[in-house]
This record gives C-alpha cells, structure tokens and sequence, in this order.
C-alpha cells in the first residue's frame, strides 16, 4: 500500500506540543529485523485541556504524512491487554492505554506491566458510563472522571506517577459542561481519527484492512483507536503492526508532560469499593505465588 499525500499540515510550532528530551531512539528491535519501532517521542503540555483527534477536535495537528499514534480502550484486561503488550513488544513500539478504573482495580497486575513495558498511560472513567447520559448530574460525571483516575493510580501503588494527564471520553461523548471541567482540571482530550470498529470486526482478516484502508482515507496518518478489552484487537494486533510496517508507516510514542493527581474525597471512594485494600507496595501475583511442582504432562 502506498501512503497517499495529506493535505497540508497546520503550523508545528504548537504551545501544547515539544520534541521529548529521551534517549536516542534504538534503530533495531532485538530479535525481529523489520520492527515498526517508535520514529519520534512527543511531549504534550496539557494545561487546560487541549484536544487531539480531528474526529471532534481540528486545533493540533501534530503527525506527519505516515505517522500514527496507537490508542488502546476499556483495559486491563486478561488475556487480551497482554497478548497487546507482547505484539507490541515484539515490534519495540509504544502505544496510549486508556484504563476503565473497575478493571484497574480488579486486574492491578495486568496494568501495572503496561507501565513496566513503558507505555504511556491515560484515564477513561471509573464505570465505562457514557458522560452524556441525561440521568447523571454533574456531580457523579465528575465522580465517574475522578474515581477512574482515583483507581487507577491507586492501582499502580509505587507506579501511580506514570499515570497521564490523558484522558478519553467513553463513547467520545463530551458534554460541553465536562469538557469545562477536564480542562480546568488540565487534562489532554482524546478523541481520534480512525476508529478501528474492533468490537465488532471479527480477526485479523476483517480488522486488518479495514484500519489500512481508512488509513489511507484520513491522508495516510492518524491517531487509531482500538481496545485492548476486544478479544479481536488482541488476535489481530500482530497482524496490524506488520501491516503497518509494511505501508511505510511509524508510530509516534506520545507522553503526557505532567502526571495526573487524585483527589483525596475520590481516592476515599475509591477506597470504600475495595473489599480488600491495595497495598502501596503490593507485588505482582507472579512474584508471590510460585509453582514448584505439577504433574508431568502425558
């Protein structure tokens, strides 16, 4: 596939946007020579809320022609979130995981190796409720931001600082009054570009083409939403970054410039939910239960 030319790219001298002091890029990937990898690391300042995705937001137009940003839904999630991570890493690339705070909370292991493997982190509500929902008051939409927020750091225990000011509309509806609020609270929107459809896009066959071709549509770069919570992103997932590779694209590894604070009245919330409190320094399930013995296999 050839990337098609896009139209042309909006000023790059952007006050939310700035190259990111890391260390040089690795130019390979151990083990696997054709590698998507990571073509540059971006820093956002995200002092009063700036928007991304031209699905609903047209300020910053940060990608160049052939660059995507990977976004990743609804995690952690088992089998799924980490089947992600291993085709990510097998590809040495980096993608932004927006985390429901339930399963955060329930699957504190799974998430706290998406912050080991470097990605970045952002929020996506405590309960997975759409915002827009004319039942809910602005006191428990702002709940439903704070305690996902709340979770997840709570969640990461020791790691809670690598969670981003990032944050993701369930649905990507954005009630005017909490788009107000998400800003005041100096958290980056995300919305897309290319939505892949996953939950309903069965296997690599399916999904593959689909996100190629309204790639291609979108002027050959994006910002691609996916969900590490579908049993189809994570079958195809591989699949995609080889595709990706081979239409010439390159991935953008997007880091948020502050880490997001909880509140203490969430945190309390948050806390009350919890049957069995999370330790600061909870270890992983993996460093605390060990097999040492099991039948030998026939």
């Amino acid at each position: 596939m050839s990337i098609k030319a896009p139209v042309a790219l909006l000023a790059f001298a952007l006050p939310v946007l700035a190259a990111f002091s890391a260390p040089a890029l690795a130019t390979a990937c151990p083990g696997n020579p054709d590698a998507l990898g990571v073509s540059r690391v971006v820093e956002i300042d995200t002092s009063g809320g700036p928007g991304f995705g031209f699905e609903h937001f047209k300020d910053h137009d940060f990608l160049k022609p052939g660059e995507v940003v990977l976004t990743f839904d609804d995690g952690p999630w088992p089998a799924n979130t980490p089947a992600v991570l291993k085709a990510l890493a097998e590809h040495c690339t980096k993608g932004i995981f927006f985390v429901i705070g339930k399963h955060a909370l329930w699957h504190p292991d799974i998430l706290r190796q998406v912050a080991a493997a470097g990605h970045t982190i952002g929020t996506h509500t405590f309960s997975h409720v759409a915002l827009s929902n004319a039942k809910l008051d602005d006191a428990k939409r702002k709940g439903e931001i704070e305690m996902g927020i709340s979770a997840t750091r709570r969640s990461l225990g020791e790691q809670a600082d690598k969670v981003g000011s990032f944050f993701r509309f369930p649905a990507l509806q954005h009630p005017p009054e909490m788009v107000k609020y998400v800003g005041e609270r100096n958290l980056a929107i995300w919305s897309t570009d290319v939505d892949s459809f996953d939950f309903k896009l069965k296997g690599a066959a399916q999904l593959v083409p689909s996100v190629m071709k309204r790639l291609e549509k979108n002027g050959g770069k994006g910002i691609v939403l996916m969900h590490d919570f579908q049993k189809n992103t994570a079958q195809a997932i591989g699949d995609l970054l080889k595709a990706l590779k081979a239409g010439g694209y390159k991935v953008v590894d997007v880091r948020s410039a502050a880490t997001v604070k909880s509140l203490p009245e969430y945190d309390a919330l948050v806390a009350a939910q919890v049957k069995s409190p999370v330790s600061a320094n909870a270890r992983p399930t993996s460093s605390v239960v060990k097999t040492v013995s099991e039948p030998a296999k026939q």
